[in-house]
């Protein structure tokens, strides 16, 4: 059988571990869609690309290689955008591949073509156009590129002709990416040590970083050793387990979670940053320590956000740094006050259960005690998902999935089916507004198609809550914030699915029982009313 190019380009992924990619056909497409297929990569189709690249999100959770999106000449690609960005802004490797027409073609031929690199340049970390003497290096230099630093999309587009032509070359296998590179001691080193050997009063904050680099252990045996309690981002959730007594839980929307944590953090007499991205964090995050603060960033990137400033800042590898500033010669007991202790009752008590026992915040402690031990969330944007983001206990990394930085709608269903597709033996549940489940209404014939039995609890208020509540807070009249009912019981019967209105947490104990054992998803309709969040968030 010929080697074309479009296999070359499959083999790489396919070395990586890829299994599987997303995305809508085209004309311009079909070799590279035939290649992956050949190389042992499924293709699966998909109603829109944003769904498409939120499914290959899903599967890197799962398996920790790239996402692969395929996308057409023209509209294909520009669908892809806004999954594009949120990749770029959620530190997520996407493998984005695009058929073209040939550039001599461009010249004269201006049907759907436009400059798909220029279009995409701001919001990857590089974009290539494939060509037969050198595919071999440019591919290797994508996948470095996607996978390494802080991961991000990258774009490889491929001119038909390339991708149909016989391989003038074997496929290498991709050059090994290895470890980010080591900190070494020196006079940073030496003064964060002294820092943390100093504290009486250390707190820690880690953030999406350091789930990318595999660093739960480091974390947790770091914040033992010095006697910190940790707060995280949303994305941080889970690198200690969230029962612990050191945890405090994730942050960085919730002005409710703001008041308890930020005044901590002010108390803290030496911040120690592990991995911690502030593109997470809502604007009082911005300058919450005073220059001369001894905060100490372990970072694997230069950080250019000008959110913040940081004493002593160590590069590289995050589990290396801790394992370097874990011998700092700490002692002694540390918060004798007994501070983060109380915060992290006042935490537990600010997003209980509504006192008439029915609200969103019961029904996501309902729910909590409803799934299967070891179950993934995904969560849509959102009023909720602040409110779901405190409430939602993790024991482990990537177990709540959302699109915390760029925090777009429309995520939450594809990410738990791409998820539930890589791991089919992982119970996964997908929470998302009525608002954000009729953006992706098309792709619940994809999960029907997947015979994928994901629960998905829709927080039914019939409104924009988050914005109206913004609304309101700026005394703006309401406009084009609500809307009416959709009757989503009657949808999934006609997607396919199986769907049931809850009023209450006994019924949603019930049918969520009842929805892992199905063979395709359940819509588990839970009507909170307007203003539900009112005071919650």
């Amino acid at each position: 059988m010929t080697t074309r190019n479009a296999d070359i380009i499959a083999r790489k992924l396919a070395a990586l571990g890829c299994a599987h990619a997303f995305g809508i056909p085209g004309g311009e497409t079909l070799a590279l869609m035939d290649a992956l297929e050949r190389a042992g990569i499924a293709f699966t189709l998909t109603k829109h690309e944003n769904f498409a690249g939120f499914m290959a999100e899903g599967t890197w959770h799962a398996t920790g290689a790239p996402g692969i999106l395929v996308a057409t000449i023209g509209p294909g690609l520009a669908n892809a955008v806004n999954v594009i960005v949120n990749a770029h802004q959620d530190r997520v490797p996407l493998i984005v591949l695009t058929g073209c027409v040939a550039a001599h073609e461009a010249d004269t031929y201006t049907h759907q073509v436009y400059d798909h690199g220029a279009m995409l340049a701001p919001i990857v970390k590089g974009t290539f156009m494939a060509s037969g003497e050198s595919l071999n290096r440019v591919v290797d230099k994508a996948i470095m590129l996607a996978m390494t630093g802080q991961p991000g999309p990258v774009h490889i587009d491929v001119p038909v002709p390339v991708a149909e032509a016989e391989a003038t070359a074997e496929a290498f296998s991709p050059a090994g990416i290895g470890s980010r590179f080591q900190p070494v001691d020196g006079p940073e080193i030496e003064r964060a040590r002294k820092w943390i050997a100093d504290a009486e009063r250390p707190i820690a904050i880690a953030g999406v970083d350091a789930v990318n680099d595999d660093a739960g252990a480091a974390v947790g045996d770091f914040v033992k050793a010095i006697g910190a309690p940790l707060i995280t981002t949303y994305k941080g959730k889970g690198l200690i387990d969230e029962a612990g007594p050191q945890a405090l839980g994730g942050a960085g929307l919730s002005p409710l979670a703001d008041g308890h944590i930020l005044p901590l953090v002010a108390e803290a007499d030496c911040v120690v940053l592990i991995g911690y991205d502030p593109i997470e964090m809502r604007a009082p995050w911005r300058d919450p320590w005073p220059d001369d603060a001894r905060v100490i960033d372990v970072t694997p990137v230069v950080r250019q956000h000008g959110m913040h400033t940081a004493g002593a800042t160590l590069y590289g590898s995050v589990s290396a740094a801790l394992k370097l500033l874990q011998w700092s010669g700490h002692n002694h007991p540390t918060w004798s006050c007994g501070t983060p202790r109380r915060v992290r009752l006042a935490l537990a008590d600010a997003f209980a259960p509504e006192p008439s026992g029915w609200g969103p915040a019961a029904a996501f402690h309902a729910m909590r005690e409803a799934v299967p031990e070891g179950t993934v969330a995904t969560v849509d944007s959102g009023a909720h998902r602040i409110l779901f983001s405190q409430i939602w206990r993790c024991s482990r990394p990537r177990t709540l999935l959302q699109s915390s930085a760029l925090c777009t709608m429309g995520c939450a269903v594809p990410l738990a089916a791409g998820h539930k597709l890589a791991a089919p033996h992982r119970p996964v549940l997908a929470v998302v507004g009525d608002a954000g489940l009729e953006m992706t209404l098309g792709d619940l014939a994809t999960v029907r198609d997947m015979k994928c039995p994901v629960p998905i609890l829709v927080l039914v208020d019939e409104s924009l809550a988050l914005i109206e509540m913004k609304q309101r807070a700026g005394q703006l009249p309401n406009v084009g914030v609500d809307f009416p009912a959709t009757d989503f019981v009657a949808l999934a019967g006609a997607m396919g699915g199986h769907g049931v209105w809850i009023d209450d947490v006994a019924t949603l104990h019930r049918e969520t029982a009842a929805a892992f054992q199905r063979d395709t998803f359940t819509l588990l309709c839970a009507r909170i009313g307007r203003r539900a969040y009112d005071g919650r968030i």
